[in-house]
């Protein structure tokens, strides 16, 4: 876990870089919809991975997927310890129930 948090923190010193510096950088600099289109097109990839149960390329996939993930919630300003914090009050409660309590 501490891996996502200190790409987390890359990711945070890569916001108003020059673009040209960095891959990161240049995703950021887009905006947060192209961010979230990146993590839309690497997700579908893990899933094109999954389906074919290719576990080598999936690896690969899940790790763009958890990267771009990291991006996007940058993009919007959200961090991965709410993410977790998130997770953290979830555990222990059905997912069925969780979802029914949803509001919206």
């Amino acid at each position: 876990m501490d891996i996502l948090r200190e790409l987390e923190t890359v990711i945070a010193s890569r916001k108003g870089a020059d673009a040209d510096s960095s891959w990161t950088a240049k995703l950021l600099a887009k905006g947060p919809e192209k961010c979230a289109e990146k993590f839309g097109e690497e997700a579908i990839e893990a899933i094109i991975a999954a389906a074919k149960d290719d576990r080598e390329n999936l690896t690969y996939e899940a790790a763009d997927v958890l990267y771009h993930l990291l991006v996007m919630l940058a993009a919007r300003d959200v961090a991965l310890d709410d993410v977790l914090a998130e997770l953290a009050r979830r555990q222990g409660i059905s997912g069925i129930a969780e979802k029914a309590s949803r509001k919206g």
